[in-house]
């Protein structure tokens, strides 16, 4: 069985967003990094070399794969920030019809800039996303 490449490490956060050399994408993920740090209540590790994570916790497929994810994270892309909401986005319609303009993959969020996000919904759907894998009973 692969091994994932992706596993938490000891990369500063800090010095990973400050090497974003585009002003408005680095203050967006200063935003992001703090608005996910209240939502997930966990404190932000790097995540590979280019996702910073929050909290984590175990999964297991039915094929019988098992590994440790985060519970909620982000990434500054070239085309867009990327929002990873491991919990999926399929039960969270009443907070995206609040949250403006976006687009989505199964667990990730896509978003250009903040200013098209409403903050507030963005993070109610991040808590809404911890909660969920809490309840789950998968948070570790």
């Amino acid at each position: 069985m692969a091994e994932l490449k992706t596993k938490p490490n000891n990369q500063s956060v800090e010095e990973f967003l400050d090497q974003i050399t585009d002003p408005k994408r680095r203050r967006d993920c200063y935003t992001i990094l703090k608005l996910m740090k209240q939502a997930t209540k966990a404190e932000p590790q790097m995540w590979g070399s280019n996702i910073v994570g929050f909290g984590s916790y175990h999964y297991r497929y039915e094929s019988g794969r098992e590994a440790d994810w985060f519970l909620a994270g982000f990434s500054p892309r070239a085309q867009n920030l990327a929002l990873y909401l491991m919990s999926g986005l399929e039960r969270a319609d009443q907070i995206l019809k609040k949250l403006g303009r976006y687009k989505t993959g199964k667990c990730c969020l896509y978003i250009k800039t903040l200013e098209d996000i409403d903050l507030a919904a963005l993070k109610e759907l991040v808590r809404h996303s911890v909660e969920h894998l809490s309840n789950a009973g998968r948070k570790n």
